[in-house]
């Protein structure tokens, strides 16, 4: 069994504990490895609140602030930080900062970094997916650009990766937002794995799709569970709930997952 606590989202839904948090960003705890560290100290308030210990190992879905701005709550020595080299990339969004808010020599003071292009198993039955090849649609944003050795590009947010883990009853992917494709990220969870895609946790970013093609997009899907937040989009998750019927699970901070 893997356990997955939302230490970050957009809402709460959990009744209890009193105190829970919730910002515009994403953090997960899946067992001992923690998945993005949200916008700000509320991953980190919420993991102290639910009595969770500190992760040894950490993900970076992508270099957007929304789930990396906690990350220094999180280091301590003998942390590893897995992340693509793009991560560090400045970036911008209609002319607005949006990138990692540190340098990369701070966060190299206080944990061990190991940047990856490819997939990486950085524990048993556990992936770090890397780039994610794209063959279906993708959700990048428009008017967004990285810096690259100074000389300004379009940026394609080749750093997507995702969270994928073997289970007795198939593979868990853990999204963090999905620029990658949700289609294109299960077909290659499920490649790197070696199993089919049952359980879907996290942001998926259809908040920028109609009706119709979210429809299409999952539409060969054979899921056990789906519980998106984040940067789904509540139109979204409405569809998706219309779609999905008791597999569905709305999810946000504080909420556990049993899988």
């Amino acid at each position: 069994m893997v356990r997955v606590v939302i230490l970050s989202d957009n809402k709460v839904i959990a009744l209890r504990p009193q105190g829970l948090k919730a910002e515009w960003g994403f953090s997960a705890l899946v067992d001992d490895v923690l998945f993005d560290t949200g916008q700000t100290g509320v991953a980190f308030d919420n993991l102290l609140l639910l009595n969770l210990p500190m992760p040894k190992k950490i993900v970076l879905s992508h270099g957007h602030y929304d789930h990396t701005g906690g990350l220094l709550h999180f280091l301590r020595e003998g942390v590893e930080i897995y992340a693509h080299p793009d991560a560090f990339l400045p970036r911008f969004y209609k002319g607005e900062y949006i990138g990692i808010p540190f340098r990369k020599e701070r966060l190299e003071d206080k944990a061990k970094i190991v940047e990856h292009t490819e997939p990486l198993e950085i524990k048993k039955g556990v992936w770090a997916l890397g780039e994610v090849p794209r063959e279906f649609e993708t959700a990048l944003l428009k008017d967004s650009f990285v810096i690259r050795e100074g000389v300004k590009e379009r940026d394609e947010i080749r750093d997507d990766q995702s969270l994928a883990v073997k289970t007795e009853n198939g593979v868990l992917l853990v999204l963090g937002c999905c620029h990658s494709g949700l289609r294109n990220t299960v077909k290659w969870a499920e490649e790197v794995v070696g199993d089919e895609v049952r359980f879907v946790v996290g942001g998926t970013h259809l908040i920028s799709f109609k009706p119709e093609e979210i429809r299409e997009i999952v539409r060969k899907l054979d899921l056990e569970l789906i519980a998106p937040c984040h940067c789904t989009g509540l139109k979204a998750e409405f569809v998706l709930k219309e779609i999905f019927g008791e597999r569905f699970k709305m999810v946000g901070s504080g909420s556990v997952l049993d899988v």
